[in-house]
């Protein structure tokens, strides 16, 4: 089945990752930066944490029973998996256990790679993004949202890894 654009839809979403770029270039990503990296990265998993929202893609009256069963799993599941890897980050990076940057990796890769496969089956299972009924919110505001952010949490991650490097080796 050929992929049929709707316009009007992916205005809205190019519109949200605009808006959500923009607003956190000029006020979270300031805040963020003068946070310890613990503290940074604790906050950017805890709005993670909500991702169990996409479990909503599996009830009928919130998405329409039209909507491809495979992909509303895909995004349900992945969804509560990134949450509970978000929440488990934020304990490990709470608690400064070791492996706390380790698992901010794991939750930053599975959650960036969950996202980007929702969009990509959303765009090949799904005919119509008006079958996402009330859900339409998600795609259409809340992953770029989430999408941004992940972006933030690699940075920080990068930053700091950088700045090791340079202490480790100073650059002339």
């Amino acid at each position: 089945m050929p992929i049929s654009l709707n316009i009007p839809f992916l205005l809205s979403v190019a519109g949200a990752f605009l808006t959500s770029a923009v607003v956190a270039a000029t006020y979270v990503w300031p805040a963020l930066r003068t946070l310890p990296r613990h503290e940074a990265l604790r906050l950017l998993a805890a709005f993670h944490a909500f991702r169990f929202l996409g479990m909503n893609f599996l009830v009928t009256g919130f998405v329409s029973p039209e909507v491809n069963p495979v992909f509303a799993g895909a995004v349900g599941w992945g969804d509560l998996t990134a949450a509970a890897l978000a929440l488990l980050a934020m304990a490990a990076l709470s608690w400064r256990w070791p492996i706390a940057i380790p698992l901010v990796w794991l939750f930053n890769i599975w959650g960036t790679l969950d996202l980007l496969n929702a969009y990509f089956m959303g765009a090949t299972k799904n005919a119509d993004p008006g079958l996402f009924g009330a859900g339409i919110y998600i795609p259409a505001l809340y992953v770029p949202l989430l999408l941004v952010s992940h972006v933030m949490v690699f940075m920080i991650l990068m930053r700091a890894k950088a700045a090791e490097v340079d202490l480790i080796e100073p650059s002339s």
